[in-house]
C-alpha cells in the first residue's frame, strides 16, 4: 500500500503533467510564431536569388558575402561594398546621436516631472505619452512640415530677415536625427522618470549641504542613482533607431538610406532576397550584441551592489 507521501508526489506529478498538456497547444503556436519566420529568413540567406525576386533552391553564401563585399561585373574580383558600409556607418552614427540627443532632452524632462507634486506627475506623464496615440507616419510628416523648405522654420527665419533663402534641411542626416529624436524621445523619458521617481531627494539636499555645486550634485549623486534608467532608455532608443524605416524613408530620401531601407530595397526593387535576409540577420546580431552589453552592465552593477 502506497504511503501518503507517495500519493502526494504522484498527485503533484499528474498536476504538473496536466498543466503542460493543457498549455502545449499555446506553447507550440508561440514557438512556431517566434521561430518560424526567423528560420525562413535564415534558410533564404543561404539560397540563390531568383531572377524576378523569390529564391532558387540552390545553396549559396553570396548573400552573406554581399553584406560587406561586392563582385566586379567584369573580372569577378571582390572589393568592399562601399555603399553597404556607408549605410551601416550612417545607421550606427545616427542611432548613437539620436540616443545622445534624446538623453540630453529627456533627462531634464524626466527630472522636471519627478520633482513635481505627486498630483501633477500623472498629467505630465500623460502629455509625454500622447505622441504614441498618433501613427508614426503622421508624426514623421509633421516633422517634415516643420523642416522642409516651405516649412515653419524656414518661413519664420525668412520673415524675420535672418536668411534670404530657405535652408536645405530635408533629405539630410540632420533631418533624420531630428525626426528620430522626436519620435523616440518618450522612450527615453519614461525609463528615466521611473528611476528618478525612486530617488531620495534628501541625498541631493545633503550634497548641497556639503557645499557641492549643481554640477557636482548632478555628476556624483543624481546620475549614479538614475544609471539604470539611462541604460534602459538608451537601449530602448538605440535599437529601434538602428532599424528605423519610416522616418528615414520620409525625411532622408533615397540618398540617406539606413539599414531598414536597405533591407526593404533588397526585398523590393533589388529582388535579392538572400541578401535582404542576410542583412536582416546582421541587424538582429547587432541588436543582440547591444542587449548582451546591457545585460552585462546590469549584471556588473547588481554584483557591485551585492
Amino acid at each position: 500500500m502506497a504511503s501518503a507521501e507517495q500519493v502526494a508526489e504522484d498527485a503533484e506529478r499528474r498536476e504538473i503533467r496536466d498543466r503542460w498538456l493543457l498549455s502545449a497547444p499555446a506553447l507550440i503556436i508561440i514557438f512556431l510564431a517566434a521561430t518560424g519566420p526567423l528560420l525562413i529568413v535564415v534558410i533564404y540567406s543561404f539560397l540563390t536569388p531568383g531572377p524576378y525576386g523569390d529564391v532558387v533552391w540552390k545553396f549559396s553564401t553570396d548573400g552573406w558575402l554581399s553584406v560587406l563585399m561586392q563582385r566586379d561585373i567584369f573580372d569577378d574580383t571582390l572589393a568592399f561594398a562601399d555603399a553597404h558600409l556607408s549605410i551601416f556607418w550612417r545607421s550606427a552614427k545616427l542611432s548613437f546621436m539620436t540616443t545622445i540627443f534624446t538623453l540630453l532632452f529627456g533627462f531634464p524632462t524626466a527630472y522636471f516631472i519627478a520633482t513635481r507634486p505627486a498630483r501633477q506627475r500623472d498629467i505630465w506623464l500623460f502629455l509625454i505619452t500622447i505622441p504614441f496615440w498618433t501613427n508614426l507616419l503622421i508624426r514623421t510628416f509633421a516633422i517634415q512640415e516643420v523642416i522642409r523648405n516651405e516649412g515653419i522654420v524656414n518661413t519664420v527665419l525668412i520673415k524675420l530677415g535672418i536668411i534670404s533663402q530657405p535652408i536645405q534641411m530635408m533629405f539630410t542626416d540632420f533631418a533624420l536625427m531630428v525626426g528620430m529624436t522626436y519620435v523616440y524621445l518618450p522612450l527615453m523619458v519614461l525609463p528615466l522618470y521611473a528611476s528618478m521617481e525612486k530617488i531620495d531627494f534628501r541625498l541631493v539636499e545633503a550634497g548641497y549641504d556639503l557645499y557641492a555645486n549643481r554640477f557636482q550634485v548632478l555628476r556624483r549623486v543624481i546620475i549614479p542613482l538614475v544609471k539604470p534608467g539611462i541604460i534602459a532608455g538608451s537601449i530602448l532608443v538605440f535599437i529601434p533607431a538602428l532599424g528605423a524605416y519610416v522616418t528615414p524613408r520620409v525625411l532622408g530620401g533615397s540618398k540617406n538610406m539606413m539599414l531598414g531601407n536597405l533591407i526593404e530595397l533588397q526585398f523590393g526593387q533589388g529582388r535579392n532576397w538572400p541578401l535582404g535576409s542576410a542583412l536582416s540577420l546582421s541587424l538582429m546580431a547587432i541588436v543582440m550584441v547591444a542587449l548582451l552589453l546591457y545585460v552585462r552592465s546590469v549584471g556588473r552593477r547588481g554584483g557591485a551592489h551585492g
